[in-house]
This record gives structure tokens, sequence and C-alpha cells, in this order.
């Protein structure tokens, strides 16, 4: 059975940012400014169903979703794109593949005792970033 992320989490640290958004074509200015963000994550996770909020200063992002259903994903906050996203489990990873544009697009969270972890890939670009769970 695959743990229950539900839970809020404090912004710990990251890793290769810059290159991940050049490979999503985020200009300069913006990768730089994200770069500079510490954003919170609140995961609900009732079920197969899940809300993922990505807090920041700048706007919030939010994933509503139904593991294993695939959907149509709107980034244009994030990159003006749009994919087709499935999020499912791999063990006790949640993995999410978004197909569209850009080559090997996605995501995977993990909980390492109370601390989420989170892999974001894009063509050869993968970014690392990582969480402290507050409550």
């Amino acid at each position: 059975m695959p743990p229950n992320l539900t839970g809020y989490y404090r912004f710990v640290s990251q890793e290769n940012m810059d290159n991940y958004l050049r490979a999503l074509d985020i200009n300069v200015v913006l990768r730089k400014l994200v770069c500079l963000l510490k954003p919170d994550k609140e995961i609900i996770h009732t079920g197969d169903h899940m809300v993922i909020r990505t807090i920041t200063s700048l706007r919030d992002y939010v994933m509503d979703f139904d593991v294993g259903v695939q959907f149509e994903e709107d980034l244009g906050p994030v990159d003006g794109r749009k994919c087709q996203t499935t999020v499912s489990w791999e063990g006790d990873q949640l993995v999410c593949v978004q197909l569209g544009e850009k080559r090997n697009r996605g995501w995977r969270h993990w909980l390492e005792g109370d601390r989420l972890h989170l892999r974001m890939t894009a063509e050869d670009e993968v970014c690392v970033q990582v969480f402290q769970k507050v409550k």
C-alpha cells in the first residue's frame, strides 16, 4: 500500500533548478526569479484523489487529479504549455509523466522519514527539491 502524503511541507533545498527551467525554455529573468523562490507544498491525499499545491510568494500552482487517470494539464503558469498527464504509484513513489512538447518531462515524489523529496525532469535535466513536513 502506498504511503499517505497528506501534509504541509516547507522548502529545505534544491539542486539544478536553473538548468531544469532552461530545458523548459523559460527566459533568463523568470529563471533567476524562480531560483530565488522557496516554495512550500501542501498535499491532500484521499484514496486515489490528490491535490498538490505548490505555494510561493509569486503565485500558487494547484494539481487536482485522480491517481492512474490521464488528464490534460494546463502548465500555462509554468511554461505556457499543455500536456497529457498521468500520475501513478511505482512502489512508494508517486510518479508523474507529462506527455507534450518536451521529452522526458515529469516528476516523482517520495518520503524519507519526515522529508518529502521531489525529482523533476525535462529533456536531459534533473532538478531535486527537498521539503520538511511541518504538519
